[in-house]
């Protein structure tokens, strides 16, 4: 099979709306947590999430589109423009029939379809509805309006499968890639469910935090006394390539995408397999596919969402699939700087793995306070503070409601 690399990168996240903002935040172990500025929360259980910040969507699309966009689209189309440029790529010198867009989504436009019902209930029962209420609300439009704006016209579509949505749209890109039927996908994923709906559905579940005293830690990935996750919202995209394509355009290779894996638990709806059994088997699979030995693994940007029962389960999986080679991993959780952005947290942490192979760095579980005794303790889980280290290998988890799993492994390229 071909080999598939990285060369091309965007972010538009809580804690930097750029690929360097972002990485700069991951450096420093910065908090995007923050009172819910979208709509008032003071009825709410939870008031804070991890919202974008200094963000006008008319800096970067004409104002009339931005009308016919929900958020979740703006965004997608806001860092897969950045990630575009930073691959170099020039729509005039290649083959658009195979240049691809494999995009995703937990939940698509939510807001769209919530103010539309607002709308209507206000009203006098009339069904006026907006005719690009469709359009805005449906996941896969995301794809579509990348491919229409670049003319891309080779595979199209979305995958949703909760918070594991980005990371299957990843590892169906690096499949269609290595298999010969495209030479480059736009990939990635976007999320803007920081909304009435989304905090009100996810506090009915019991799964979000409630620290809104203390909001900036709320985010307590393995933590004793962590409480639920902290919403957050944006994007994340990446351009994956034929190696041999990249190198005759001479493009910058970030680094070379070598494994995927997807498995089910099995299990209940919403909770993970207590001993992690899905993924565990996952994380064997993403090994296997990538031809490397267990050893060979330098760090796990872990799903790690900071609830009592998953952040346990992920742990005893590492434990169970790399045994004794477990201590001398770099374990982290980025979404306790960024919040859990769903559909959209598969490229985020997808990214953040890759700029840690760049920059030789592992970035901090931050808001670590009290250690969980069912954590074993000589683990290495990064607390607080970015640790430097020699990186050649990282496996990212993402692991969804309805028991889906995924893992993607990046390796340092080598030429």
């Amino acid at each position: 099979m071909r080999r598939v690399v990285v060369t091309g990168m965007g972010a538009l996240t809580p804690i930097g709306n750029t690929l360097e903002e972002f990485l700069q935040g991951l450096q420093r172990g910065v908090s995007g947590a923050n009172l819910i500025t979208h709509f008032d929360a003071s009825q709410f259980k939870t008031q804070f999430a991890c919202e974008i910040k200094n963000f006008k969507p008319e800096d970067f699309i004409e104002v009339r589109e931005v009308r016919r966009l929900d958020n979740f689209s703006i965004y997608a189309i806001v860092s897969s423009d950045e990630a575009i440029a930073d691959a170099g790529l020039d729509p005039e010198k290649l083959d658009l029939d195979r240049v691809g867009v494999i995009w995703a989504s937990g939940i698509g436009g939510m807001r769209s379809l919530e103010k539309e019902v607002e709308d209507f209930t206000l009203g006098n029962g009339t069904p006026r509805y907006n005719p690009f209420l469709i359009p805005k609300l449906i996941v896969d439009i995301v794809a579509g309006h990348i491919s229409i704006k670049y003319g891309f016209r080779g595979v199209n579509y979305a995958t949703v499968s909760a918070c594991a949505s980005a990371s299957h749209a990843m590892i169906n890109a690096f499949d269609t890639i290595r298999m010969g039927r495209n030479d480059i996908i736009v990939t990635g994923g976007s999320e803007a469910a920081v909304t009435k709906t989304g905090m009100g559905g996810f506090n009915a579940m019991k799964a979000l935090s409630t620290r809104n005293d203390d909001y900036q830690t709320a985010s307590r990935p393995f933590d004793l006394d962590r409480d639920g996750f902290v919403l957050g919202e944006g994007a994340g995209a990446l351009v994956l390539e034929e190696l041999e394509h990249a190198r005759k355009r001479g493009a910058r290779i970030y680094a070379e995408v070598v494994g995927g894996g997807a498995t089910a638990d099995a299990h209940h709806i919403t909770a993970p397999h207590p001993q992690g059994l899905g993924a565990a088997n996952v994380m064997r699979m993403a090994m296997a596919d990538a031809k490397l030995n267990l050893n060979q693994l330098d760090y796990v940007n872990v799903h790690g969402t900071s609830t009592p029962l998953g952040d346990v389960a992920e742990v005893r999986a590492i434990q169970s699939v790399f045994g004794e080679h477990a201590y001398q991993l770099n374990i982290s959780s980025t979404k306790s700087m960024t919040g859990h952005l769903l559909g959209a947290a598969g490229a985020v942490e997808a990214i953040a793995s890759v700029l840690a192979i760049q920059g030789q760095f592992v970035p901090p579980t931050i808001n670590h306070f009290t250690d969980d005794p069912e954590l074993d303790a000589k683990l290495n889980l990064t607390f607080n503070e970015a640790q430097e280290r020699k990186i050649d290998v990282v496996l990212s988890n993402t692991f969804g409601f309805g028991g889906h799993n995924a893992s993607v492994v990046f390796k340092r390229f080598e030429g």
